[in-house]
């Protein structure tokens, strides 16, 4: 039986580079190709049968995952956040990809999840559409510095409602601020318009998915924010319990020991910011039922009103956890009902 070889491959736009180890991490070969099918299975190829083959989870990583894997290879995908490359005289890309073979080998490589295509293809639509609700905030944000400019005040607090639109209409400023926010006006309704077409299609993609609807059963967890958890979360059974979900989510705080000094830190903020901003955004307000919101008011007074949040967001995640395994959430039900 041959040995097995691991391969190395640092990713880039147009061209890669490829390089080949043994087990006992001997340099065999490096291969700088194209980015085509053809180039790089042929330089991945002479590893032999199912090599172990790592990148980066960087641009464009999709394409390139799903080659190898029809091709048989054992895909590891690094995690470019918890690489750390020290001290490094050198940096280069033969350097790049050596290295990440070494911490595979080693057992040192942060490994991310590789999501089948199937969560891929919605994760770009949950992404874009929370990417032109942004776009389309910043336009009204320009509509209000407009206004500001003339010295006019917002008569509502919504301007961009059916009763904030006519006092737009009726609104009388310089012709050229008037052309300005005419213009805005007319993108904003474009991007509504985009907004509401992707969520018409995220929710038919996910209407019969028993994940998705048995979270929107917690209260402040809408169909938006439940697409958002279970295109970010994915498969949920990837994690042992919820808790390392939260971690996973950033919501956790950092943790500091060194002999008997044990100090926790702010929370880490890694992982997916749509997936915090969902859990925090869902307890936000007066949301989030009836328990979590004692629980706000309570943690509130002791430690703050942004801890608390942080605090009830993890209570929240630690529900969709359950809801997303088991298509239920029995703590929920009413008293009584068969669990």
């Amino acid at each position: 039986m041959p040995e097995k070889q691991y391969v190395g491959i640092d990713l880039h736009r147009r061209r890669s580079v490829v390089v080949r180890v043994d087990q006992q991490g001997n340099h065999l070969s490096t291969v700088r190709v194209a980015n085509n099918p053809v180039e790089v299975m042929a330089a991945v190829s002479a590893a032999g049968p199912g090599p172990e083959v790592v990148l980066e989870a960087t641009f464009g990583w999709y394409w390139l995952v799903d080659l190898l894997q029809a091709n048989q290879c054992n895909v590891h995908l690094a995690s470019p956040s918890q690489l750390n490359w020290g001290n490094r005289r050198v940096k280069n890309d033969e350097r790049d990809a050596l290295d990440l073979v070494r911490k595979l080998r080693l057992g040192e490589l942060p490994e991310a999840w590789v999501a089948p295509p199937e969560t891929r293809e919605l994760r770009e639509l949950v992404r874009y559409r929370a990417k032109a609700v942004r776009l389309r905030s910043g336009l009204k944000a320009q509509v209000h510095s407009v206004m500001g400019k003339e010295g006019i005040l917002p008569g509502l607090n919504d301007m961009f409602g059916p009763g904030g639109q006519a006092l737009l209409d009726a609104m009388e400023m310089a012709p050229n601020y008037t052309a300005r926010v005419g213009s805005l006006r007319g993108l904003i309704e474009a991007y509504d318009r985009e907004i509401e077409m992707l969520e018409r299609q995220i929710h038919r993609q996910l209407r019969r998915d028993p994940g998705y609807n048995a979270i929107q059963a917690i209260p402040g967890v809408g169909r938006t924010i439940a697409a958002i958890m279970v295109a970010e979360i994915g498969d949920v059974t990837r994690f042992s319990s919820p808790q390392k979900l939260c971690s996973w989510a950033g919501l956790t705080p950092k943790h500091y020991e060194s002999d008997t000094k044990v100090v926790r830190g702010r929370v880490t903020k890694q992982g997916s910011r749509l997936l915090r901003w969902a859990a925090i955004e869902a307890v936000s307000g007066n949301r989030g039922g009836t328990q979590l919101q004692v629980d706000y008011r309570r943690i509130a007074e002791r430690r703050g009103k942004q801890k608390a949040r942080t605090a009830v967001a993890r209570r929240l995640l630690t529900l969709v956890f359950y809801g997303l395994r088991d298509g239920t959430i029995r703590s929920l039900q009413p008293t009584g009902e068969a669990a």
